[in-house]
């Protein structure tokens, strides 16, 4: 496609969206397709690309902006089928975590211990809030954490389990990284990277993602069928990620079979977790960051990350407190939905054996 055709693309949907509250226009997928694919390309001007991405947002994205993006991204994406019956996909918010310390990178060889493979995935670093993310943790952790697609689906395979970075599966949009640390508030691509899918399993693969505003179940649901997803669960999780609060009910949003999505509410007293926090606490003696402003995550965002890689291998070696419990309440999930239990109290004695047993740690020492 020549570069003038690339700019009339963008002219035209900018000239859509970018027109006041009152007057902007939704495109069709197609058109959301066409700008994302330049934008991928690198056949849009840098200036129109941010443009486009603030005025959708300030409009509201609507559900077929939103698949013509995903579409887009996917069609630049490595994609590998799995050689197992099923796959849990674990994911997190990619921009992380800040106000606690996030345990969604050990869910994937908890998972794993428990004979249901698993992979999580995700990137070092991008905005709005440039948190605590499974790339830094796994990291900390000794993890191979820049395995190719194909590594990683024979580590799946052979371990149970894998991380993917999106700079291995998904590069073109990886590439938008310094781009989107110029617009710095939360674009379409903070909704739709998740949802990209790298692996398939043979049968049926499983989304496990997390919303905090009540308007993005039905938007997930969306993408996930779109995306692919056999079933797909959307947990109320802290900060917007996976894991529910300790200590609250929550909410968790799911479909069988493509299905229409259905809910169900969520208590952590009803599986034996009481904890007086949402999430595992942030140490207090965490060093502050040297940020040169104020909108990075306020502590050292790499300290916090071996806290994380610290408290979650400490679980794996059974010691009792938040880490653990927040492994056993998202593994638990998982497996109730995936019917490898016919109750969350029943999910939540598989996950503590696997985790009391030692059976989790080996899992997750065979990709150190």
């Amino acid at each position: 496609m020549s570069q003038t055709e690339a700019t009339l693309a963008m002219r035209s949907a900018i000239q859509k969206v970018a027109t006041g509250p009152e007057y902007s226009k939704d495109l069709t997928l197609d058109e959301a397709y066409a700008a994302m694919k330049y934008i991928l390309a690198e056949e849009s001007d840098p200036v129109q690309a941010a443009v486009f991405f603030i005025a959708l947002r300030m409009k509201r994205e609507t559900d077929d902006e939103n698949k013509g993006i995903l579409k887009a991204i996917q069609e630049t994406s490595a994609f590998t089928e799995v050689n197992v019956d099923e796959l849990v996909d674990v994911a997190d918010p990619y921009d992380g975590h800040s106000r606690g310390l996030p345990m969604a990178a050990f869910i994937a060889p908890v998972l794993a211990a428990c004979d249901l493979p698993a992979f999580c995935h995700g990137l070092d670093s991008v905005g709005p809030k440039y948190g605590i993310t499974s790339h830094k943790v796994l990291k900390a952790a000794g993890v191979n954490i820049e395995m190719s697609p194909a590594e990683a689906a024979k580590c799946i395979e052979t371990s149970g389990w894998a991380y993917i970075d999106q700079k291995h599966f998904a590069s073109k949009l990886h590439d938008l990284i310094p781009l989107r640390s110029r617009i710095i508030k939360r674009q379409v691509l903070t909704t739709v990277e998740v949802l990209i899918s790298p692996f398939k399993a043979k049968k049926k693969t499983h989304l496990l993602t997390g919303y905090v505003h009540k308007a993005y179940p039905p938007i997930y649901a969306s993408l996930a069928r779109f995306a692919g997803f056999d079933t797909a669960m959307i947990v109320r999780g802290v900060e917007g990620g996976v894991i529910p609060s300790l200590q609250q009910p929550a909410k968790l949003f799911y479909y069988h079979d493509k299905g229409d999505e259905q809910s169900v509410d969520l208590d952590p007293t009803l599986i034996g977790i009481e904890q007086s926090t949402r999430a595992v606490p942030l140490p207090k003696d965490l060093p502050k960051s040297v940020a040169a402003d104020n909108i990075a995550t306020p502590f050292d965002v790499e300290a916090a990350a071996q806290a994380v890689a610290d408290a979650g291998l400490a679980a794996l070696k059974g010691d009792t407190g938040p880490a653990r419990d927040a492994l056993i309440y998202a593994a638990s999930i998982v497996l109730q939905h995936t019917n490898k239990a016919k109750s969350l109290s029943e999910a939540a004695e598989i996950v503590r054996k696997v985790l009391d047993n030692g059976e989790a740690l080996n899992k997750f020492k065979l990709l150190v």
